[in-house]
């Protein structure tokens, strides 16, 4: 099911400057990939970039000539236009073919329905008019919209925005409209797959902290990535456990709430709206708070805040630490601080390797007492009494 907040973003107050300090969250988008990397740069996050899916425009392509053709052999009643980019992209093509003036023609006949603002804006760029754009912004109400009405006999071109509606194109068809499909482009995998391949590790090892999702054919690209290692069960189960999903609207968000996975969202599907989510996301669900020693501890993704001073933490300690954290003042053994670190080491090696996490643990921390060593026992997190916040 859908974890969406309901807050809204572009309302609610701004976000701590240093909200995501500690966390590590990874960025799948390829268009406007370095600004939203910067809106959470911004909040203190650390940013794995992993893009999964480029953007092919379909100028030359005899689909989109066809489909263009199509729409001139006679009226126009209804265009659906699914997202800006495509929009212009259609306008931009049909001016190569010298097909401009006609195409424009045809669509100031017809009732124009923007998804969404940037859609809308492409319309007027192009010196059209708007008739209707839904306040959700989805598919979905253009379609109720549209099936509102009568729809025998009317020609209803609908923009797809890189990959097929196959039911709103049905529901529309079901209900008599001839439907005109027009793909402006298209989406396929990253040239390079291995930053994607780095992230899906990271998230089942647990190394982010969220991953954020700003198209719904990057989230079937990392799905499609698991799968083609045999990882996409376990990357499910991360998204289950503790790596946050963030989509940026639920049009993104249907492949994973398809598979059971939770996911945050804003309430309005911008990237800056989705930076705010996050960032009032994870530092209220994914960090513990602990005292020890006499200091305050808060915990995040890979760096904790001793006192309010944030130290970033190497995977082997930060590992040590939040094990220690689930049970503040009780005694871990060794035998289960070797299981959490990375890597998994030998038998052989595996008291040598703890004993190292525990001293870099105690070093990046700074004041003393705060991990205590109960001889021939374990360590623990020294607290006057168990307790965890």
């Amino acid at each position: 099911m859908t974890a969406a907040l309901v807050e809204d973003p572009m309302t609610a107050p701004e976000t701590a400057p240093d909200a995501l300090a500690g966390f590590t969250i990874g960025v799948t988008a390829t268009r406007r990939k370095e600004e939203f990397a910067a809106l959470l740069e911004r909040r203190g996050a650390r940013v794995v970039r992993a893009p999964a899916i480029r953007l092919v425009p379909l100028a030359e392509d005899a689909d989109l000539l066809a489909a263009t053709r199509e729409c001139l052999a006679g009226p126009v009643d209804d265009v659906v236009v699914t997202t800006g980019v495509g929009f212009r992209g259609w306008v931009a093509a049909a001016e190569g073919w010298g097909l401009s003036g006609d195409l424009a023609g045809h669509l100031a006949g017809a009732r124009l329905l923007p998804r969404g603002p940037k859609a809308r804006g492409a319309v007027r760029a192009a010196g059209l008019n708007d008739h209707w754009t839904p306040p959700t912004e989805s598919c979905e109400e253009i379609k109720d919209y549209l099936l509102a009405q009568d729809l025998h006999g009317r020609r209803i071109v609908v923009q797809l925005h890189g990959e097929p509606l196959t039911g709103f194109v049905a529901a529309l068809r079901a209900a008599g409209a001839t439907v005109i499909e027009v793909p402006v482009y298209r989406w396929l995998p990253y040239r390079d797959p291995s930053p994607l391949r780095r992230l899906i590790t990271q998230a089942i090892s647990g190394s982010v902290d969220a991953v954020a999702f700003t198209s719904a054919p990057a989230v079937l690209a990392m799905l499609n990535a698991a799968r083609a290692e045999g990882l996409e069960e376990a990357l499910l189960a991360a998204f289950h456990g503790p790596v946050v999903a963030a989509c940026v609207g639920p049009v993104t968000a249907s492949p994973l709430v398809t598979k059971g996975v939770p996911v945050i969202q804003p309430e309005r599907a911008r990237l800056g709206s989705l930076a705010r989510t996050l960032a009032r996301h994870l530092p209220e669900h994914s960090v513990t708070r602990v005292t020890a020693g006499s200091h305050e501890l808060e915990i995040r993704g890979h760096a904790v805040a001793v006192d309010g001073e944030l130290k970033p933490l190497p995977p082997a300690p930060m590992a040590v630490l939040k094990r220690l954290a689930e049970r503040p003042g009780h005694v871990v053994p060794r035998s289960d601080l070797r299981v959490v670190l990375p890597g998994g080491p030998s038998r052989d090696s595996a008291e040598h390797a703890v004993e190292m996490a525990v001293t870099r643990l105690r070093r990046a921390l700074g004041p003393s007492g705060i991990v205590e060593t109960v001889v021939k026992r374990g360590y623990r997190l020294a607290c006057d009494r168990p307790e965890a916040r």
